[in-house]
Formats: structure tokens, sequence, C-alpha cells
């Protein structure tokens, strides 16, 4: 390992957690109804380690609770990072941390310019256990109003992980629609994914801020909030002016609007629904799907191309069109190759879904007519999207899958969570990354 590059070892850590939590699945302890089989183990593996939530089980009838604490263990490392975990525990039993280790970490927490890995570990790794503990305390109150408190307990500490990593799994068979109208477990939930949602540097970042109020936050902390904030409410108004007419018709203001809420936040790779979601019309599918494909910030638990890469997109063409050369944000100029690396994950990303969204079309019924198929395009393209941006809502299709196209997610799940310029760098050939220190002459092509 220690030859490998930080981008390597991180996919190689991944590989690593999903096939250990697929043996632990596939285990006669973790079936309440019997042996899973292997597809179905690998499958909910890659979802609880990438963090995603979609499933062809229902985890609360068909596994254990020594399954279902599987999932959750893999659901708290996949969402911190493999090599977080292992580089944190052996920073607590004294080692040094090498040169590689703070490669490691800069990758995964987004290149924090933090000089004492040791120190932001400890940092992260305890706001991140201060946020669940809190949030399962909240939860724990409130469940307990409908379950006993051992039960209650339970259930508080699986759902709270599983919000704040942006995994979107739940020991209910339908999600949290049965809590839909219950403010205070939308609003917790709620809560625990933005948080979740923002990366680890940018919550260190908002609690320097609040210690000390001279302390200016950073200018990527900026760009995250800003980005996240104004997707989370034009998301959620667009969702209620489209759904007004249809499903928030017997739904109070009040109900709609936190409904409407909730579904914006977690489409940006939560996964917990409080709606039906194959009862959506086609505009706020679409709704979702766009705030799906963004996901989350940078260094978060969330995927998607991020809220960064959205920005540094949109500001470009705002720049252009004011007649800047660069794109600008909050007075400051965004480099060159920072928008390079915008639209090459933007490019991937979207080849991904093209390519994958294809093969579902292929190993789904691809000699079935639109007429035919009644909406399966669109439910395909639905689980696509989301299974890129680990978000985890589906509109129903998931268990249907035939093996092949379970298998096309569950690649997808997990470039998702690693993101396109992860995977193509640790899969590229080192010798092609050396530095071409010749240019050729400019050409022009007409473009647009």
């Amino acid at each position: 390992m220690e030859d490998l590059a930080p981008h390597r070892i991180i996919v190689f850590s991944f590989l690593g957690m999903i096939g250990a939590g697929t043996l632990l699945l596939r285990s006669p302890w973790s079936g309440a109804q019997g042996h899973l089989t292997g597809v179905e183990a690998l499958f909910t593996a890659v979802s609880a380690v990438c963090v995603t939530g979609l499933t062809v089980i229902d985890i609360s009838t068909e596994l254990s609770g020594f399954g279902r604490w599987v999932v959750l263990i893999l659901i708290q490392c996949g969402g911190l990072g493999i090599m977080t975990f292992s580089t944190f525990f052996v920073y607590l039993l004294g080692r040094r941390l090498s040169m590689r280790d703070r490669e490691i970490i800069d990758t995964t927490l987004s290149y924090t310019q933090e000089r004492n890995i040791g120190s932001l570990l400890i940092r992260v790794m305890g706001f991140v256990f201060m946020i669940e503990a809190i949030g399962a305390a909240a939860l724990t109150l409130r469940f307990h109003e409908y379950y006993p408190f051992d039960r209650a307990v339970y259930h508080g500490i699986f759902h709270s992980i599983s919000a704040f990593c942006n995994a979107g799994f739940s020991l209910y068979a339908r999600s949290f629609e049965g809590f839909r109208q219950d403010v205070w477990i939308n609003i917790i939930l709620m809560a625990l994914i933005v948080l979740g949602g923002l990366g680890f540097v940018v919550i260190l970042d908002l609690w320097r801020g609040l210690i000390s109020r001279k302390r200016a936050l950073s200018f990527h902390a900026k760009v995250v909030l800003t980005v996240t904030f104004i997707l989370i409410f034009s998301g959620g108004i667009l969702f209620w002016l489209v759904e007004q007419p249809h499903i928030f018709q017997s739904f109070s203001t009040g109900e709609s609007v936190l409904a409407a809420l909730f579904q914006s936040i977690t489409a940006r790779t939560a996964g917990f629904n409080t709606l039906d979601i194959g009862l959506l019309t086609n505009t706020a599918c679409m709704v979702l799907m766009f705030l799906m494909f963004i996901g989350a910030a940078p260094g978060s638990c969330g995927g998607g191309v991020k809220v960064t890469t959205a920005g540094i997109l949109v500001s470009m063409l705002i720049s252009r069109i004011r007649g800047a050369d660069e794109a600008q944000m909050f007075h400051r100029n965004v480099s060159r190759e920072t928008f390079s690396k915008a639209l090459v994950i933007i490019f991937g990303a979207l080849v991904l879904i093209s390519a994958v969204f294809f093969g579902l079309l292929l190993t789904e019924g691809w000699n079935i007519s639109p007429q035919e198929s009644r909406g399966h395009f669109l439910e395909l393209a639905f689980e696509t999207v989301s299974a890129f941006g680990t978000v985890g809502l589906s509109m129903g299709v998931t268990r249907e899958l035939s093996t092949g196209g379970r298998l096309l997610i569950i690649l997808l799940m997990f470039a998702g969570r690693l993101g396109p310029l992860t995977l193509a760098v640790a899969l590229s050939d080192p010798r092609m990354k050396r530095k071409i220190r010749y240019s050729y002459a400019k050409g022009e092509i007409m473009v647009g």
C-alpha cells in the first residue's frame, strides 16, 4: 500500500469495506428470513458503504438485529471515509502521521489547509459524534411518543447516523411517510441531513466563526453555504408549486410546505422521503433529479457533482455575460485549473449516467415500446441519477431490477460516492501523469 497513490488507497479501502460487509451480510446471522443471496448482500453493502440507501430488500424485516448493526457500521465508515477512520485510530495509537497520510486526508476532506492533521482528525471526529449524539437524543425523545424507550433509543441512534451520513437507510418500509405530519422529527432529520452535506471542513469553519466572531468564513465555506441554501429553498419552492395542484391538494398549507422543504433537502443525497415518490408528477421528479445530480458539498457524506462545481459553472456563465474571462465569486476569481476540473466532473458524470442508463434500458426491457412501458423510462432515469448522487430515492423499481441491472446500479453507486474525477485518477496509468513540457500552436474552432 505504501507505493499506491492516495486516490488508489481510497478506492481500495472502499472495496475492502464493501467486501467485508458483503461477507457479513451473507452470513447466517444477518438474514431474518434465511440467507441473503450474493447479489442482495453485495447490493446492500455497496449501498451502505456508499451511503446511498437504495435497497433490494426491506432491512426492517429481512435483516436480523445483527444485520442491521452491520449496515449501520458500514454507513458510519462509508460516510466519514474508511481512510479517515483508520488514520484517526492510527493517530490515537501514537504513531506519527506521514506525508502520505496527510495526502489521503486532504483528498478525503477536500484539501483542507490545516497543517496539524492529527488535531484536525480529532476535531472532525469529535464534531461528527457530537452532532450524531445530539440528533440521536432528540429523535429518541420524539420516538418515545410512539415506541417503548429501548426501541426509541435504537431508532434514534440508527436514523441519526443514517441522516447525518446522508445514507437514507430507514427502519420503516415506507421511509418517513408515516411521520410526515410530525414537525419535530422532520426538523431534526433535515438539520442532520444539511449538516452532513456541508462537509467537515465547512462545519469546523462555522464553529470557529461562532467562537471567534471576528474570524471570517473561508471562500470555500461561503460558496458551499450560499449554493446549498439557494438549492434548498429554490428546490422547495419549485417542488411546492408543481405539486400544489396534485399531491398537495388534500394537504394543509403547513403540511405541504414542510413536505416540499423535506423533499428538497433529502434529494440532495439523503434519500429519506415523506411522500410516495412514485406518485409525484413528472415535473416534480425533474426537480428532484436536478437536485440529486448536484448533490452535497465536497468532503461531506454526500455524493453528486457537488454544490461548488455547480456554483463555479453558474458563476462562469454570469461572468462571461458581464465580459470577465474567469469565474468570479465573492470578489474572488476562480482559477482556470479549478474551472477545468469542474467541467471534467460535470462531463464525466453525464457520460457515466448516460452509459449506465443505456445499460439499464438494455437489461430491463429493451424490446418494450414506450406505449407498453408506461413511464418505465422515467423510473429508470430517476433510479440512475439517484444512484449516482448516492441519494437513495426511488420510484419503486429497485427491487424489480434484474441481476444485470442491480450490478449496473452497484457500479454507479460506487463511482458516485468516490466521484468521477477521483475514480479516473485512481484508474489511470501513473506514467500518463507526467508533466507535458511543450505546447502546440493554437487552432481556432467555432463553438456554440
